[in-house]
């Protein structure tokens, strides 16, 4: 197989398959970068999941659908059997532990760092113990215990940077990409936790019991990767 038609955006295998499968997607950045990939194998929704109400969506490939669900939900969905291939940022996995799944490619989409950032000055810690704030719970806990270090973690769902500037936390463990946002609030980018990327996801049953087209479709995404580079 050719990776010039890969590296060019042309379908690098007509996709037949032998079972219906079902793809878990997030919308936004995740799913604006799958969609080429997919393309490749022949997969294009017909419709667009920004302006259809629909959560399920049918493709040009009959055999396969989109469920369109919230991105910390897709590991969920392929682990119980909902959808039988999805794609997850690893920090989704790290926090969700990867139960049921398996992980068969690294998709390099969507890249970015998990990191510790805060106030360029070493903070001074409340009682002893380090603040830190994030929605990245797991991930930041077994950092820390692996560094041997007790600290308190609050949960939050967004706007990390604002805890250190109003006094919520100390530090935070949060997504960086360019850095610009922690730069515009007065914060920097300290320690590196882990790299991230976008992963493809298969429920252990579907990779047992639609082997086949599972396979398929695999191979063609890796071709389709490997062409990228």
């Amino acid at each position: 197989m050719s990776t010039t038609a890969a590296a060019q955006g042309q379908p690098v295998a007509s996709l037949a398959l032998d079972a219906p499968l079902t793809i878990a997607l997030s919308k936004g950045r995740i799913f604006d970068q799958t969609l080429p990939l997919l393309a490749q194998a022949g997969i294009r929704p017909l419709e667009d999941p920004e302006t259809s109400r629909k959560l399920i969506l049918e493709t040009s490939n009959p055999q396969v659908k989109l469920v369109i669900i919230r991105a910390s939900d897709v590991p969920t969905y392929c682990e119980y059997g909902a959808a039988d291939l999805g794609v997850a940022g690893k920090d989704v996995l790290l926090e969700h532990g990867g139960e049921g799944l398996y992980e068969p490619l690294d998709l390099r989409i969507a890249c970015c760092r998990l990191m510790v950032a805060g106030p360029l000055l070493p903070p001074t810690p409340r009682s002893g113990r380090l603040r830190i704030a994030t929605k990245y719970v797991k991930s930041a806990e077994r950092y820390y215990a692996a560094k041997g270090q007790q600290v308190e973690i609050i949960k939050l769902y967004g706007s990390m940077e604002l805890a250190p500037l109003v006094g919520l936390a100390d530090l935070i463990v949060d997504l960086v990409e360019s850095g610009n946002t922690l730069k515009a609030n007065g914060l920097v980018p300290l320690e590196h936790i882990a790299d991230i990327s976008s992963r493809l996801v298969v429920n252990k049953a579907a990779w047992k019991m639609k082997h086949a087209a599972v396979s398929a479709l695999l191979g063609v995404l890796r071709r389709a990767v490997a062409g990228r580079e």
